[in-house]
């Protein structure tokens, strides 16, 4: 009997490598019968079994924020195609709320909101989107407003009875109830127990800045938990206020992390992401002007190749052209999308050619799917053009060191190539499109509608939208070299050729 597993006991029965995440297990039920367990079948609350995808006011607008701009983003998500490319949360940040009533509810501030939550939601809802609220575990918000400690059932419900969908809980003013995992994970756990007890699914969004290492035990009681203190919109600038470099042992996270450090921290930790529960690397700062077009390429690209919950954090109304095609490239959200739900590992590192931070380094980065393709992105964090390689024996590294007693199979195929950048969409496209005159048909080669079939559908379809260009390919001890430019990755998506010892598989 194949079943899905509540988490608790996917978690004492879970074994994760990197390519084994679709591994079988075995157990003896009561009755002695064998029962098959399939890892990532399921989260706690069978919510958010892929990384939640959408928009958040806080990056571009902080606290300046009232149900017009709610509303007007989500029309404009609507009309620059981000809704249907998956970007379906509209998630309110803080200074929402004014206080609690004499009852002990919060209550959500007239003037910004005159309409009343509830009736917010309800607009949301019609026009396809979830909605997701914000509170603190702690007295107080981040911006000093009402928190959630000591509070959350009536919280929970009156979010429940206004419809909500989501819930960022973030970390301040936690009266030092942190310092320690178990501290952590029982104020959380509170807050994820009220949510269940609503009746009323919410997808549940720890925000504690990865203090006390909720990677190592979040999953049981939450959909995804950021991993690092909060991003600021810098490709690798060193700061202060950002004092780890490492997420295992970080007792203080901190803030203003830039790119290149949060994404050196999941290297350790990318075992630990799983269906159900997502490492958040933080918001997007795509369009927010503080980085090169490159470097906002290389974020987009590894948040997805990580499986981080996809979040624009910028004001869409005033998405440039070449800001839109970066959100609006399909090929590299069907990988954050695709169901094997994992993060990337990285082969390799190494400092060559610093900038002026004195920051520089090369990385190999590679990731398995769920239908078997292969994920490899080629990073160039170093101050100029690099001709980088990846040879087979590192890409399949895991494999050929995993104790087989014959050479796996991946080193004995033919993989073809597809640079998932290839096709971005051009500037003159996305410019029509921001200016409401696109043709109605699309480009099938750079768009894709993921509500109307969704990544994993579009993949099985070889939807040309989703693979890029095929630009080669790669033959068993083979290696693959591309020029990549400064602060700037390649992102290529690999396909095996059917063997005669291999699965025949549909041909783009």
């Amino acid at each position: 009997m194949i079943r899905a597993v509540t988490l608790p006991l996917l978690a004492a029965l879970l074994f994760r490598e990197t390519g084994a995440y679709n591994q079988r297990r075995y157990i003896d039920n009561s009755s002695g019968t064998p029962e098959v367990i399939i890892p990532g079948a399921s989260s706690y609350n069978g919510l958010n079994l892929v990384p939640q995808m959408g928009w958040n006011n806080w990056n571009a607008f902080q606290c300046d924020v009232d149900e017009s701009l709610l509303l007007d983003t989500a029309q404009k998500m609507i009309d620059f195609g981000l809704r249907d490319l998956g970007y379906n949360h509209i998630v309110l940040d803080d200074c929402w709320s004014i206080d609690r009533n004499e009852s002990g509810y919060l209550v959500s501030d007239p003037i910004k909101f005159p309409s009343g939550m509830k009736a917010i939601a309800d607009r949301l809802h019609q026009l396809g989107f979830r909605f997701g609220m914000y509170s603190s575990a702690g007295i107080f918000t981040c911006a000093r407003y009402p928190g959630s400690l000591g509070h959350e059932q009536k919280d929970a419900d009156l979010w429940a009875s206004w419809g909500v969908d989501y819930l960022k809980y973030d970390n301040c003013f936690n009266q030092g109830q942190s310092g320690t995992p178990k501290l952590s994970f029982d104020r959380y756990k509170v807050m994820s127990d009220a949510l269940n007890s609503t009746g009323h699914p919410m997808v549940y969004s720890m925000c504690n800045w990865g203090n006390d290492d909720p990677y190592d035990w979040a999953y049981t009681i939450a959909n995804s938990g950021r991993m690092s203190g909060d991003i600021y919109d810098s490709f690798n600038r060193p700061d202060a206020r950002c004092p780890c470099t490492e997420a295992i042992g970080c007792s203080w996270p901190g803030f203003h992390c830039s790119v290149m450090n949060i994404l050196n921290k999941m290297a350790p930790i990318a075992p630990r992401t799983m269906s159900g529960y997502f490492n958040d690397m933080d918001m997007l700062e795509v369009g927010n002007g503080g980085q090169s077009d490159s470097e906002y390429v290389v974020h987009f690209s590894m948040w997805a190749i990580h499986s981080s919950p996809m979040l624009i954090g910028t004001n869409v109304g005033t998405l440039s052209p070449a800001n839109l095609a970066i959100y609006s490239n399909p090929a590299i959200l069907a990988i954050n999308q695709d169901p094997s739900a994992g993060g990337a590992s990285r082969k390799w590192r190494y400092f060559v050619d610093p900038d002026e931070t004195g920051e520089g380094e090369i990385s190999l980065w590679t990731r398995g799917l769920k239908n078997g393709d292969r994920i490899v992105a080629l990073l160039n964090a170093a101050n100029s053009t690099m001709m980088m390689n990846a040879s087979m024996n590192e890409i399949f590294f895991d494999q050929r060191t995993a104790g087989a007693y014959r050479e796996p199979e991946e080193l004995r195929q033919t993989w073809d190539i597809y640079d998932l950048w290839a096709n971005r969409m051009s500037e003159e496209e996305a410019a029509s499109i921001i200016n409401g005159n696109a043709t109605t048909r699309g480009n099938h080669t750079t768009r894709f509608n993921a509500t109307a079939t969704s990544y994993a559908e579009g993949i099985a379809n070889n939807d040309t939208a989703l693979f890029g260009v095929h630009v080669g390919s790669i033959a068993p001890s083979g290696t693959f070299s591309a020029e990549i430019a400064r602060h700037s990755v390649g992102v290529y998506r690999l396909r095996a050729r059917p063997t005669p010892t291999s699965r025949k598989r549909d041909e783009l």
